[in-house]
C-alpha cells in the first residue's frame, strides 16, 4: 500500500469470525449483519485506493463468491494464535483491522462464546501487533456504555459500566488498546460506532437492527413490527459515513490524535421518528410494536446521543447523511434490489 505522502508500502489484514461449529455470530457483509460488513466495506475502499493485493480478508467460513473473487481471502481463526502469526509473517502485514465480535443480543445468548471471541481473540491480536510492530484498528460501539453513563449526550470520557458481555468486551478492548499504546508504543486506534444502517445485508443479532428491518419490510410487505418501544432514542449513522470516518482516523497523522478511542455520530432518532420519515415516502406502511424485553433492556442502557466534538476537532470528522437522506438512500437501494429480484 503506497501512501502519497510517505510512499511506504503497507498491507492490511482484516480479521473476521463467522459460523462454523461454534454457533451463530458476526460474519462478513453478505453472510450476516454486524461489524463484519463494515470490515468488508472498508476493505473495498482500501482496495480501490491502494490495490486489491494489499488488503487481505479472512474468515473461518467459505465466503460468498463476490467476496472471494474481490481480492485475497484466506482462512483464519481468531482463536488460533499460531495461525495468525503465520499470516502476518508470510504476508508481511503492517496494519491489522480487527472486526471479529459477537453482537449484543447474540452474545447474551452465548456468553462463553462471546467471551472467547471478543476477549481472547482480542488478546491474540494485541500480542501479535506488538510482537511484529503492526498498527491496529479495533471498532467499539454504543454498547460500551451502561445505565450509569450520561446518555444525552454521552461524552468520550465518562463512566462505562455496560451490562452485556458484548459491552464489557468492548470496554476491555478500549482499555487494553490504550494500555498497549502507553506501555509498548502500539499504534492503536478505535472508534465507537453508533447504530450502523446499511442496505447491503439482512439484519441479524443487533439491538439496532430494527432500523434496517423497517426498510426491507416496508418495501416487501408494507407492514413492520418493531421490537423496541416507539420512543427509544439511539444514535445512528449511514454506513457510508461510518466507512469514511474509519478510513479518515486510520490515515490521520498520529500527532493529530489526542486520544486512542473516539465517539463518532451523525444523527439520533426513535423508531417512531424513523417510521414517520419512511411513511413520507411510503404512506401505506403499517407500523406496530411487539417489544423484545432483552433488546429493550439493552437499548435502555445505551446512549441516546453521542458527543463527538473531539473527533471533529482532532481529525476533522464531519457526517454527510441526516435522517431524510438516510431514508431516501435506503429505499432507493432496497427498492432497486427488490425490483431486480422480482424480474429474475
Amino acid at each position: 500500500l503506497h501512501f502519497s505522502s510517505s510512499r511506504l508500502k503497507k498491507k492490511y489484514f482484516f480479521t473476521f469470525l463467522s459460523t462454523l461449529n461454534r454457533g451463530p455470530f458476526v460474519s462478513v457483509e453478505l453472510l450476516n449483519r454486524g461489524l463484519g460488513q463494515l470490515g468488508v466495506g472498508l476493505a473495498k475502499l482500501l482496495r480501490k485506493q491502494f490495490g486489491n493485493n494489499n488488503v487481505i480478508l479472512s474468515d473461518i467460513r467459505k465466503p460468498p463468491n463476490d467476496v472471494f473473487h474481490s481480492g485475497p481471502f484466506i482462512y483464519s481463526d481468531i482463536l488460533d494464535y499460531k495461525n495468525l502469526r503465520e499470516i502476518v509473517v508470510n504476508n508481511r502485514i503492517t496494519w491489522l483491522v480487527h472486526y471479529s465480535a459477537l453482537l449484543s443480543a447474540v452474545g447474551e445468548a452465548n456468553v462463553t462464546l462471546a467471551r472467547d471471541v471478543n476477549i481472547t481473540g482480542l488478546h491474540n491480536i494485541l500480542d501479535i501487533a506488538v510482537e511484529h510492530g503492526l498498527r491496529l484498528f479495533v471498532p467499539s460501539t454504543i454498547g460500551a456504555f451502561g445505565p450509569t453513563s450520561p446518555r444525552n449526550p454521552t461524552p468520550d470520557l465518562c463512566i462505562q459500566r455496560p451490562r452485556t458481555i458484548y459491552g464489557v468486551s468492548k470496554v476491555h478492548a478500549e482499555l487494553m488498546g490504550e494500555y498497549y499504546h502507553h506501555r509498548y508504543g502500539l499504534d492503536f486506534r478505535c472508534l465507537r460506532y453508533p447504530g450502523i444502517i446499511s442496505a447491503d445485508s439482512q439484519p441479524g443479532g443487533g439491538t439496532t437492527d430494527y432500523a434496517v428491518q423497517i426498510f426491507h419490510d416496508a418495501i416487501k410487505t408494507g407492514k413492520f413490527v418493531c421490537n423496541l418501544k416507539p420512543d427509544t432514542r439511539l444514535p445512528m449513522m449511514f454506513i457510508d459515513d461510518c466507512l469514511r470516518a474509519t478510513l479518515e482516523v486510520m490515515e490521520a497523522p498520529a500527532e493529530m490524535l489526542s486520544m486512542r478511542t473516539y465517539n463518532i455520530n451523525a444523527m439520533s432518532f426513535t423508531p417512531e421518528e424513523l417510521a414517520q420519515e419512511v411513511q413520507k415516502q411510503l404512506p401505506d406502511l403499517e407500523v406496530s410494536y411487539e417489544i423484545d424485553p432483552v433488546r429493550q433492556a439493552i437499548a435502555d442502557s445505551w446512549p441516546m446521543n453521542f458527543e463527538d466534538s473531539n473527533a471533529r476537532k482532532d481529525w476533522g470528522w464531519k457526517h454527510e447523511y441526516d435522517l431524510a437522506e438516510l431514508v431516501q438512500m435506503m429505499l432507493n437501494f432496497i427498492g432497486s434490489d427488490s425490483r431486480v429480484a422480482h424480474v429474475n
